[in-house]
């Protein structure tokens, strides 16, 4: 008898093993997180302004992410689709730029797809314009929350929804965005130029600025109104942080691009602070605990609306 309760008791460690084990791993992980933004961030990119080496070299990481996580390559040329950035804020000589947007795709067989997005690139050294700092120019803008924190999220959930076992009802495409900084160019020409038919967006997802969690005001989830879905989609979420949401669906991100092709969007933002569009938004200052619970409420939403029919969409201004 000892013997058989001995076996028993193995088998069921080794299931509880196996069990919690997968789930662990499709969890969102702060870690991972952390270790994208210090990547994106780092002194060493310059801040990834459009057009520059250290910006190509942001997208190369984007794309070996893809691979490695097993993303189907959905751009123009592989993971890519590129298009030509101008920069119209500010004079300078190589007003004309290079841009790319780097697309990956979970191909679930299903009519509809889910849209997730973010913009990798910021503000190089100043020389393109929008710096907060009145000397700016010159000086590195690691742009860690502005937005190596939305496209670590983005990473997250491609990680999530690639590895976690299951099938879901949607297709899942994730697009990190080129040249948002200089007008919403990247997701502007995506819409533009898709590369799957506008049609059969469910809806987009996007996060630009998701690090510097503020306690006090929680985080927004803008364009909760551009869909009558979204009650229900949001009915009995919770999360260890605090959220709020907004009905409009323009705002100064990507979501706009897809707002304005009659799509229902949500934009997830925790607000403005001191070091926006400054040299001083860097790596150390991002709350990741708090990043990854973001992360974990928007999975959770995304897997709440692929329990939904095709989203109605609706205009709110």
């Amino acid at each position: 008898m000892k013997e058989n309760a001995r076996y028993i008791k193995t088998i069921a460690l080794c299931l509880s093993f196996l069990f919690f084990g997968k789930i662990s791993f499709a969890q969102i992980d702060a870690a991972r997180l952390k270790k994208h933004i210090y990547f994106l961030a780092n002194d060493n990119m310059k801040g990834r302004g459009t057009g520059s080496k250290q910006v190509e070299k942001a997208a190369n990481y984007i794309e070996r992410q893809f691979k490695r996580y097993g993303l189907l390559p959905k751009g123009t040329v592989g993971y890519r689709q590129s298009f030509t950035a101008k920069v119209t804020r500010v004079v300078v000589p190589d007003s004309i730029r290079q841009a790319d947007n780097i697309i990956g795709f979970i191909d679930n067989g299903a009519a509809y797809t889910v849209v997730i997005g973010a913009h990798y690139d910021h503000l190089g050294e100043g020389h393109q314009g929008s710096s907060k700092d009145s000397l700016g120019v010159g000086k590195i803008h690691n742009g860690a929350d502005d937005n190596a924190s939305g496209v670590a999220g983005l990473l997250e959930l491609a990680r999530h929804y690639a590895l976690n076992k299951s099938k879901e009802p949607y297709n899942l495409l994730f697009i990190a965005f080129g040249a948002e900084e200089l007008g919403l160019l990247g997701s502007k020409h995506f819409t533009e130029h898709p590369t799957i038919p506008l049609a059969t967006v469910q809806w987009m997802l996007n996060m630009d600025m998701i690090g510097r969690y503020n306690p006090n005001n929680g985080v927004a989830i803008i364009g909760y109104g551009t869909s009558s879905k979204f009650p229900a989609i949001f009915e009995g979420v919770q999360s260890e942080i605090k959220f709020y949401t907004s009905k409009d669906g323009n705002g100064g991100s990507d979501q706009t691009s897809f707002y304005r092709k009659n799509i229902p969007v949500l934009f997830f933002h925790t607000g403005g602070h001191e070091d926006y569009h400054m040299p001083s938004d860097d790596p150390e200052k991002i709350d990741y605990r708090a990043l990854r619970s973001i992360v974990e409420l928007e999975r959770h939403v995304i897997d709440n609306s692929m329990q939904q029919p095709k989203m109605d969409f609706i205009w709110t201004n």
